[in-house]
């Protein structure tokens, strides 16, 4: 039985040819490390970083390539700019949907007692009240926290006018992009956002182990404490630190066959078009919802509306999320997430906190053809639930 594959909100698969061709050109073709050496390999693989960075600009609306800064997933990139910008006394504003990524590291400078933190409480689609955002605001703030879609129902935050009210109180805005990247369309230095964190694994089709911070071209990247210093493969003659982009913040050797599989995997993306796949998986996220309503006793969505874009929450009532999962898995051959999605203030949020949900998510390869079959199997579990035959 073929796999039908809907986890890729938490990570994309399949990969694009194009990703697998480019990270094998990279291992038996070039091998070396950029900046490591004058040899014709070395370049070669410095060619593939730089490149990369460009692509990732343009595709962010910035200007400059070396205010792209590569890490190893969007985790990483957000503790250097979280841990990075804030300062002892600052007041720091988050939302009840935040991943783990944001509320671990928040919490963490929260109790060594470097931060006091605000989390607005997000209503019942997920989405946050700007105007509750502003009322947190005290003279001790300094950063704004937000995800851009989330991970657990996919409701998209109103980034454009956080970042307006950001920019009106010259605070930093630090945005979590691992949901949106490659999916939603977003040019970083209009919608005033200082700080966007990405991982190249789910939307933008790349390997793990690979992701970025990208700093906006106005933003003074100096206001960023770097988390972690050595070797950069420049100023080799210094004992001190590189002071400039992107080096100050890249220390060590890179995944540099990941970003020649991320690059790739922006190629793919710019050959499809960023429209079409977001019109692609709303579509598909709308079809599987109206058809598991009609067809599926039980079936309940949870945090759903018609702008969520591409990942449904959901359980059926009489069977937990975690057998249904395993049912799905073991006799259908359907993979999808069961639990918490490492975002329990979300399932608070939401109202499902402790069991969490079953989650399907939908990327530019699924079909409705694999919807029918899930949406086949789901009923059969629903029936058999019903019936106690399970």
């Amino acid at each position: 039985m073929k796999q039908i594959y809907f986890d890729n909100t938490a990570t994309s698969f399949p990969k694009p040819p194009g990703v697998i061709e480019a990270i094998n050109h990279y291992l038996m073709n070039i091998g070396a490390n950029p900046g490591r050496g004058g040899h014709k390999a070395a370049i070669g693989a410095g060619q593939i970083v730089f490149n990369t960075r460009k692509k990732l600009a343009k595709m962010f609306g910035l200007e400059n390539p070396m205010h792209v800064i590569f890490g190893y997933n969007a985790t990483d990139t957000l503790n250097l700019a979280m841990k990075g910008v804030v300062k002892q006394g600052d007041h720091v504003i988050t939302s009840s949907m935040e991943h783990n990524s944001v509320i671990r590291p928040l919490n963490e400078l929260k109790s060594s007692g470097i931060i006091t933190l605000s989390i607005v409480h997000a209503k019942a689609d997920g989405v946050v009240d700007v105007n509750d955002i502003e009322r947190e605001i005290t003279d001790k703030t300094t950063t704004f926290v937000f995800n851009h879609v989330s991970n657990v129902c996919s409701c998209e935050q109103r980034i454009s006018e956080i970042g307006a009210l950001a920019k009106k109180h010259n605070l930093i805005l630090i945005v979590d992009g691992a949901q949106s990247a490659g999916v939603v369309p977003l040019n970083v230095n209009k919608a005033n956002i200082s700080l966007y964190a990405f991982t190249g694994h789910k939307s933008l089709f790349g390997p793990q182990g690979v992701g970025g911070l990208l700093i906006a071209d106005d933003f003074d990247y100096k206001r960023i404490k770097p988390l972690k210093q050595g070797g950069t493969g420049s100023l080799s003659d210094q004992t001190v630190q590189p002071g400039f982009l992107p080096d100050c913040f890249e220390s060590g050797t890179m995944n540099i066959a990941g970003i020649a599989g991320l690059s790739a995997g922006l190629d793919f993306i710019n050959e499809t078009g960023l429209e079409n796949i977001y019109q692609h998986e709303k579509n598909l996220l709308k079809y599987f919802v109206e058809s598991a309503k009609s067809n599926v006793k039980g079936f309940q969505t949870v945090g759903y509306t018609d702008k969520s874009i591409n990942v449904c929450s959901f359980f059926i009532k009489g069977i937990s999320v975690s057998e249904l999962a395993q049912v799905l898995s073991e006799k259908y051959a359907i993979s999808c997430r069961q639990g918490l999605h490492c975002a329990p203030l979300a399932h608070q949020t939401l109202g499902t906190f402790p069991n969490g949900t079953c989650r399907f998510g939908f990327n530019i390869f699924n079909t409705k053809d694999e919807i029918d079959k899930a949406t086949m199997a789901l009923a059969e579990i629903s029936k058999k639930i019903n019936t106690k035959t399970l």
